[in-house]
């Protein structure tokens, strides 16, 4: 590790989907970059690695800093996205060669991606490349991902406000159906392709006595007997029964339940869910006759800014900031995680560095001894693992009675 000072300056870029503390992760960058007096220049990659490949590169210097503030508690991602995947640079180095023309042009000496599993893959392999030529450019991967998947850390920012999220959706759904007399069965549909975390988080409205009398991970083969014959047995017992359902459950030979993953596929291959709950709702009117109602939270579970973790954006803060002090003390191709600890003193949460070749394409899955034994259900190591990060409150401002977001001024280098 080298710890001489570099003197140059920052992209920071977005990738994958957006969450409602991406960009206070990206302002943890971006503030800490802005004054720090190595840096002589902060750009932000318009859509991601795209932007840079385009030469699309906003100057963050240009924005105003009380706008820029604001980043921390506006959703999606500020900087645009994308679902890029680079090839492998011995296959095709054309978008290498690319990125280092820009980054020579524009004196770039730290790049910082901001994403989850496949934007870490991204970081590895342009700090290889780097290397490789002999560029000089400490890169650093910034965590973000609703999902929770990312491996080595605690958790990922993202994950918290999309499960306050989904806990409190499920607090209120609870008690729309429990209005009338008459019966109703409920499923609603999670996000979550391999990993149940957000699925998993439903149980937290368990702790007010509104939460979900079924949960189904895709850790756990589904079986749809099985879950038929839950469903009757809640619904006989209570006249009513809530499903939480991750839209990534499978059958024990691999395949989705989703009717909808023929939808097509993302820019990384991965197969486009969506519907399950529509197709379970079908199944079980069927098999019980009852009014069932799907929902699918889709979009909403990762941009309700308004719902965010005071916790997460603290957080997602802390490790935009940390990667740019890292870079600094001469790190490079790492990405900053997290070790916590949840005891008699409460919780605490420490950044911690993870090398990027640990990190990307590697799944994090919510461990099976967290599930329940009839896989219906979640234990209360969940709920002591998740709680605490679902704590705080958004200091969002709001003009007419709506939420002020970050308006950036997007002045672009030539």
């Amino acid at each position: 590790m080298s710890t001489a000072p570099l003197i140059g300056s920052v992209i920071i870029g977005q990738s994958g989907g957006p969450s409602a503390v991406i960009n206070a992760s990206a302002y943890g960058v971006i503030k800490t970059a802005l004054d720090d007096p190595n840096i002589t220049k902060v750009y932000g990659a318009r859509h991601g690695i795209k932007g840079v490949l385009a030469d699309q590169l906003m100057i963050m210097d240009e924005e105003d800093p009380a706008e820029l503030e604001r980043l921390l508690y506006t959703p999606s991602s500020a900087l645009g996205s994308c679902r890029y995947k680079i090839a492998d640079p011995d296959v095709d180095d054309t978008d290498y060669k690319r990125i280092l023309e820009i980054f020579q042009k524009y004196n770039v000496r730290y790049f910082f991606y901001n994403g989850g599993n496949d934007s870490m893959d991204t970081c590895n392999k342009i700090s290889k490349y780097m290397k490789r030529v002999g560029y000089d450019c400490r890169v650093m991967g910034v965590p973000k991902t609703i999902d929770n998947d990312l491996a080595g850390t605690d958790h990922c920012p993202g994950f918290a406000s999309a499960a306050k999220y989904i806990a409190t959706s499920f607090m209120e759904v609870s008690r729309d159906c429990h209005v009338y007399d008459t019966g109703v069965i409920t499923i609603v549909e999670c996000m979550g392709r391999h990993a149940g975390w957000l699925t998993a988080a439903a149980a937290l409205a368990g702790l007010a006595g509104d939460g979900p009398d079924l949960i189904y991970l895709p850790e756990r083969d589904f079986d749809m007997d099985a879950f038929i014959a839950d469903v009757k047995r809640i619904y006989a017992q209570k006249k009513n029964c809530i499903v939480a359902v991750s839209e990534g459950v499978h059958y024990a030979d691999g395949t989705f339940v989703s009717e909808a993953k023929v939808s097509g596929t993302d820019g990384f291959g991965h197969a486009q869910l969506g519907g399950l709950a529509a197709r379970l709702a079908d199944v079980v009117k069927a098999a019980t006759g009852a009014k069932v109602r799907p929902i699918e939270l889709s979009l909403l579970q990762r941009c309700a800014a308004h719902c965010a973790s005071g916790t997460d954006i603290a957080e997602a803060f802390m490790a935009g900031k940390t990667a740019v002090e890292a870079a600094l003390a001469g790190e490079t191709d790492k990405m900053v995680g997290f070790h916590c600890t949840r005891d008699e003193n409460g919780y605490k949460c420490e950044p911690k560095l993870f090398d990027l070749s640990l990190v990307a394409n590697t799944e994090q899955k919510v461990p099976l001894s967290w599930i329940n034994e009839a896989g219906n259900g979640v234990t209360q190591d969940f709920i002591d693992y998740c709680l605490p990060l679902i704590q705080g409150e958004t200091g969002m401002v709001k003009e007419n009675g709506l939420p002020r977001f970050v308006q950036l001024k997007m002045v672009f280098a030539e």
